[in-house]
Formats: C-alpha cells, structure tokens, sequence
C-alpha cells in the first residue's frame, strides 16, 4: 500500500480587515424608473395637472412613480385616486393607450433615470367629472407643496401645449376620444428632442 506525504499546514494569513465599500453613482439612465398616468376623458375634454413654476408653465397627465413591488393596476389606481380623487372602478375603460421612453438629462446630483411612461385611457361622465378633484397637491423634499391645477382641455387644442411627455400632437391627432390604437409606442424622449425645463 501506497501512502502520499502530508502536505506541511500552510501558516494561516492574518484577516485583512474589511474595507467599506465606497457607493458607485450609477451612470446616467442606468435605472429604470415606471410613471403609471391616465388620460382622463369627459367627452372631448381631457384632465391635465397644470403646474405654473417661476418662468415656465407645463401640464402632466395625472399619475405618478410606481413604487418598488407594487401592482401596476394598483399604482394607478392610487395615483388617480390621489391626484383626482377618481375611483377607477367608476370610470370606464383603463386600457394601455401609449408608452414613453424618456432619457432626458436633468439638472441635480442624482444622474437621470431611463423612465418608462405608461400611459391609461379612460371615461368619465359629467356628473361623476362635477365631483373630482380641482387640485392636487404634490409634496417636495423640503415637506412644503406645490400646487397643481386641474384643468380640463378639449384634447383637440393639446398640440402646442406644453405638456410632458410631451404627448400633445398624438393627443390632438386622434380622431375621437375612443379612437382605437394599434401602436402603444410613441417616439423616444431624449437630449435631442427634448430640453429639460
């Protein structure tokens, strides 16, 4: 029988201590962010925030960031709950009507996120219109708010606001409120399309 020379113990290594690791600043656009919004309709008349700031008016489609793990249906549904006061359940339709890829750079440390723009259609009659929300109220860091103005606008005349995503000429150039869409895409957000105001 054959035995094989044991191998000398190796003197062990005195333990490195362990170096805090120093937090990378993710590269522009390497986050993916989700905006759950609705296009409201009440006849031809469509609910847009309008936000006046020092220099510069724009409007938004009601809606907001999807928070980590939630429910798309369910970030909707809060979204417009909280910027509308509007229950999904009692309006009709809620169907995917377009999506906005968006990477635009913008100002401050955090580098910009790639935002996916999931964009909702619904209706509404008059009466159920007469009891939602005239404003919404949307928190800053500082714990102060700014404003919004609910403003109800005959989707026809949206072309040439300014309205982000800038959706206004897809807007203007549907054919009625229930006009079917066979492309959910609409074009790209980027720097050069798009300056960050």
């Amino acid at each position: 029988m054959t035995t094989t020379p044991a191998t000398p113990a190796t003197p062990a290594t005195p333990a490195t201590p362990a170096t805090p690791a120093t937090p990378m600043t993710p590269a522009p656009f390497s986050r993916i962010k989700i905006r759950t919004g609705a296009l409201v309709f009440c006849g031809h008349d469509v609910a847009l925030i309008r936000r006046d700031r020092a220099g510069s008016t724009h409007y938004t489609p009601p809606g907001g960031n999807v928070e980590d793990g939630e429910d798309l249906r369910e970030a909707l549904r809060r979204e417009l709950a909280e910027e509308l006061d509007l229950d999904i359940d009692q309006a009709e339709g809620g169907e995917l009507l377009w999506v906005v890829d968006q990477r635009v750079t913008r100002p401050g440390p955090t580098p910009p996120p790639r935002k996916l723009h999931l964009i909702h259609r619904f209706h509404i009659s008059p009466e159920l219109r007469d009891t939602l929300a005239e404003q919404e109220l949307d928190e800053l860091p500082d714990g102060s708010h700014e404003v919004g103005v609910i403003e109800w606008v005959d989707y026809r005349k949206t072309a040439e606001l300014p309205i982000f995503p800038p959706i206004g000429p897809a807007l203007a150039a549907l054919t009625d409120p229930r006009a079917v869409i066979t492309d959910a895409a609409l074009d790209a957000v980027t720097d050069e399309t798009y300056t960050w105001v």
